[in-house]
């Protein structure tokens, strides 16, 4: 097979916002999942970045056990990066130094979460539709934190008939944001469709700030096909982490060698797993830690032989030592039988059509 080397676009050292990055793979903020074990986690795994999930810029939470536990960035591998919310730009501009004060070393602000319960609040993808409320909250925050490095995530628009992604573009610019990662797709497609790389890369093209692509990027080579057809500056990914952190790694040796990397076996897996349930337990607390647990241990089991069946039990149980005890069975089981994950990487030519 020849090389794809003088196709791909190696990942290395990445200068970024005043940071040195190990590349250029970011993982996308996500309510929920990107608290701090997962985002050591995935940069252990090789991310460059990790931004955290959103924090509320409403004061009145910040004493609240879930504000206080977003906040909490004790051991985190620099640069620490921050993710706000809300559409108030007094309060937004508030929470950036709150969060500044405690550790954040860049500050993102979400304008693409398409969850109702924020956009009903005007906050997250809503505010794509007041692009004068744009301009007062992106200067209001960049000049709260004139030290510290802000960026901005957004989607291509509202709706099909209100994408001005490349107006945001401007106005983010013009108020001092330092980047621009944009997922694409419009607020109205939820996660449904294909995302917009032609999108992306028409906001690349004329933007004079590093742009991040983000959307359907589930292998090493989707991740190199996208870079390629957009011209982006980094890659976000987002939901195909879920249980296969691995996957920037794999990313990153594909990138850099035109190889894909043979699947984990399932003894790593099973380590892998069983130490993120770890620091969950001792980031969470016991009772806490084995609730959320459990998503992550399905995200980790899906498609695997018995997995329903697996999670169905797991569900069930109540301690951590059950849990423990319980990967610990499903796992030797499937080694047992031979049993092996999947290859994250996905034959090049199936995506040719993305860097036409």
């Amino acid at each position: 097979m020849p090389s794809l080397l003088p196709l791909a676009r190696c990942l290395k050292l990445m200068e970024f916002l005043g940071f040195s990055l190990r590349n250029q793979l970011f993982v996308a903020p996500m309510a929920g999942v990107t608290d701090r074990p997962f985002r050591q986690l995935c940069k252990r795994m090789g991310a460059g970045l990790a931004v955290s999930e959103m924090v509320t810029s409403n004061s009145l939470l910040y004493g609240s056990v879930k504000t206080r536990r977003r906040a909490d960035h004790e051991g985190e591998v620099a640069p620490i990066a921050v993710q706000i919310a809300g559409a108030s730009p007094l309060m937004m501009a508030d929470a950036a130094r709150y969060n500044v004060d405690r550790g954040a070393q860049i500050i993102d602000i979400n304008m693409g979460c398409p969850a109702k319960k924020v956009c009903n609040v005007m906050a997250g993808s809503a505010l794509l539709r007041d692009e004068p409320l744009v301009g007062r909250i992106l200067e209001a925050v960049t000049a709260a934190v004139p030290d510290t490095p802000v960026t901005l995530k957004i989607r291509t628009g509202w709706d099909a008939q209100q994408r001005n992604a490349l107006r945001i573009l401007k106005i983010a610019e013009q108020s001092g944001v330092r980047a621009l990662a944009v997922h694409g797709r419009t607020r109205a497609c939820g996660f449904r469709g294909q995302a917009e790389y032609d999108t992306i890369r028409s906001i690349k093209a004329v933007a004079r700030i590093p742009v991040i692509a983000n959307g359907d990027i589930d292998s090493p080579a989707k991740a190199k096909a996208v870079l390629e057809s957009t011209g982006a500056d980094a890659l976000m990914i987002g939901r195909a982490a879920q249980g296969r952190p691995w996957l920037f790694r794999e990313i990153e040796h594909f990138l850099n060698t035109g190889e894909h990397l043979p699947a984990p076996p399932v003894s790593e897996i099973s380590a892998i797993l069983l130490a993120h349930l770890e620091d969950l337990y001792a980031f969470y607390g016991l009772d806490a830690g084995v609730r959320v647990a459990r998503k992550h241990v399905s995200w980790y089991t899906r498609g695997l032989p018995g997995s329903a069946s697996f999670r169905s039990r797991m569900n069930q149980l109540l301690t951590a030592g059950d849990q423990r005890q319980a990967v610990r069975d499903f796992f030797s089981a499937l080694a047992e039988d031979g049993g092996q994950l999947p290859v994250s990487g996905v034959p090049a030519e199936q995506f040719e059509e993305l860097a036409a």
